[in-house]
């Protein structure tokens, strides 16, 4: 069952050469589960940067997720891609990457949402923003009941995203949430082991 801290990369936080020095910090120190997430153009630097990040996720033993993109996760064999709602659909996706891959989908605020990707195959689906987001500022806020009452509806695992750092994260952990998705608190700065080993913590308490 997927658990735990989720990190995601960004591209302001995490240009190149950082990236890779940041994320083996984050891997090193525990974290399974990263989504690259990138709004490069370039097709090649995408590539060439996901595949180095495939790399990394298996000396780590951790999970490479594909943000937005089903033809990079193929590309660099990820362990999966995770979708938005203008993103390929599920099924699409699930046709072409097979049952061996995992997808996530984001539901915003939605347990309808939810339900109908956990039909379509999804293995996880994520809500929020739970807190003021500065990777998605404009993001529709979501209140901590609806983990509790998806964590009733879904037998798939629930991710958290927005705003979240060592001082909220135990909350949603408390209402239901199997994953932490984190950017910030995580890259923000150069502090990125000490920063993952907190937030795992969470966890353990």
């Amino acid at each position: 069952m997927l658990s735990g801290l989720y990190a995601i990369t960004d591209d302001s936080l995490l240009p190149e050469p950082r990236l890779l020095e940041a994320v083996e910090a984050a891997l090193s120190s525990g974290c399974q589960l990263l989504q690259y997430r990138s709004k490069i153009e370039n097709w090649d630097i995408r590539i060439r940067q996901a595949k180095s990040l495939q790399s990394l996720c298996e000396k780590y033993g951790a999970k490479l997720i594909i943000n937005d993109s089903v033809d990079i996760c193929t590309e660099v064999d990820a362990a999966g891609v995770h979708l938005g709602n203008n993103d390929a659909s599920l099924i699409e996706a699930r046709s072409r990457l097979g049952k061996g891959k995992l997808i996530g989908f984001t539901c915003h605020d939605s347990i309808d949402a939810a339900i109908v990707a956990e039909k379509a195959g999804a293995d996880y689906v994520a809500f929020g923003r739970f807190y003021p987001s500065q990777t998605k500022s404009e993001a529709s806020p979501a209140s901590l009941q609806i983990i509790t009452e998806a964590k009733n509806k879904l037998s798939i695992p629930i991710v958290a995203i927005g705003g979240i750092n060592k001082e909220n994260g135990a909350t949603l952990i408390k209402a239901g949430a199997d994953m932490l998705a984190v950017v910030n608190a995580i890259f923000a700065n150069e502090n990125v082991a000490e920063n993952t080993l907190r937030l795992i913590e969470l966890f353990n308490n």
